[in-house]
């Protein structure tokens, strides 16, 4: 945490490090970063109360908290707690709208909604998020019966690299999955976050990347997570239809 700090960002552990990435080039010193555990994404029920603990422990050494977290599964309880709490997030049912950017990732999602995707921290991590955190290390049975809807893997990448893009293919080669590379950057991440900065200046600016939670929001189905459930249910392409 920095000392001084007026701005406390609560933010997914996932995102950490391009969090710190995004900081550190655009010279944001005045904003504090408190990270929740990424396991969290495996039980989606807990991310709101945790969420909450932070910012009301937040509040009395910051003057504005703002939260990195997509709905991610929570169904609409995340954003109907912010709006009881009066914080704002950034805009996006999960990283990988805010990565690609809404449009760019409908554009995915209706060019083939049964798609599985990954970020950088996903690719680091897919042995144990993935693989060891869905059982299938020790059944492999398994992996049939969760990635059976898919049919690629779209791997957003935030930063460019040979190991990351090698490890993103074998991921999908392991899945049995068509492989696919867009190159995203920090998308909507760097924009919202340079937003926050100017708007600790100008309050009453209210820029595009930010998401105060409204009954429309907070009524919205819920979003997929980053993990798939048994069966493909995961798959965006089942959840959107689950939705009409």
């Amino acid at each position: 945490m920095r000392r001084g700090a007026p701005v406390l960002l609560i933010a997914c552990g996932a995102l950490a490090r391009e969090i710190t990435a995004v900081l550190r080039a655009a010279r944001l010193e005045q904003m504090s970063v408190e990270c929740l555990p990424a396991k969290l994404h495996n039980t989606p029920a807990l991310i709101t109360e945790a969420v909450r603990a932070k910012i009301r422990k937040g509040r009395a050494r910051f003057a504005r908290i703002f939260v990195l977290y997509g709905d991610c599964g929570t169904g609409g309880a995340l954003d109907a707690m912010l709006a009881e709490e009066g914080v704002e997030r950034i805009q996006g049912a999960h990283c990988y709208e805010f990565f690609a950017g809404p449009p760019r990732f409908a554009e995915l999602s209706e060019e083939e909604p049964c798609s599985f995707y990954l970020t950088d921290f996903l690719v680091r991590h897919f042995e144990r998020l993935v693989i060891e955190g869905l059982g299938i290390d020790r059944h492999p049975e398994l992996l049939p019966l969760y990635f059976g809807n898919y049919k690629r893997l779209v791997y957003l990448a935030q930063v460019r690299s040979p190991e990351l893009e090698e490890a993103a293919r074998a991921a999908a080669a392991r899945l049995g999955l068509a492989f696919e590379l867009r190159a995203t950057g920090y998308g909507d991440l760097e924009r919202a976050l340079v937003s926050v900065d100017e708007r600790k200046r100008t309050p009453a600016d209210v820029s595009p990347p930010l998401l105060r939670a409204t009954p429309d929001v907070m009524e919205a189905s819920p979003s997929p997570c980053p993990l798939p459930r048994r069966g493909g249910e995961g798959c965006v392409g089942l959840a959107r239809r689950s939705r009409a």
